[in-house]
């Protein structure tokens, strides 16, 4: 198959244009593939308890609170700089529709109104937590939540690895 991505240092448009020529042309055999449907099922539900935990903690009430009120925001523009090509593919693998315009001119590409609307999300957007957040949370909760998050980036990583071993 043979497919090279644009450089992580490309702008965010031509990655996605990118992952969506990708996902068009061979998307069909990355699905038939047992190896990748297994690792994108883990991934789903690693995902789903892992952002259930957030919602648990009240970690989203707070940064909507802090988004709303306090004009703040960890999802500040250019976060989108920090994803590379493949996962954007990955997450268009997961049936995410990939944005052509930017909802807020001062946050990430990938902020909707209701917040990220990635699946497969970097490092730093799945496990930073800002002070005001570790304050006002248990430390027990945080360390379940880690847990959590734990898992979903392990089963990312799984998935990442062998979507560019069999695509290269």
């Amino acid at each position: 198959m043979n497919i090279r991505p644009p450089s992580i240092s490309s702008p965010v448009e031509e990655k996605i244009a990118w992952a969506e020529d990708c996902y068009e042309r061979f998307g069909n055999q990355f699905f038939s593939d047992r190896t990748i449907s297994d690792f994108t099922e883990r991934l789903k539900r690693a995902v789903q308890t892992s952002r259930d935990e957030m919602t648990a903690a009240g970690i989203d009430a707070i940064c909507r609170e802090c988004e709303e009120n306090e004009g703040g925001s960890c999802c500040g523009h250019g976060i989108e700089n920090r994803y590379d090509g493949w996962l954007l593919f990955i997450n268009l693998l997961l049936k995410v529709s990939l944005p052509k315009k930017r909802y807020d001119p001062q946050s990430c590409f990938f902020l909707g109104k209701e917040g990220c609307i990635l699946l497969a999300r970097h490092v730093i957007c799945v496990n930073y937590l800002c002070k005001k957040l570790t304050d006002r949370i248990d430390p027990g909760t945080i360390k379940s939540l880690r847990q959590k998050e734990g898992d979903e980036l392990n089963a990312l990583f799984l998935l990442h690895e062998n979507v560019k071993k069999y695509a290269l």
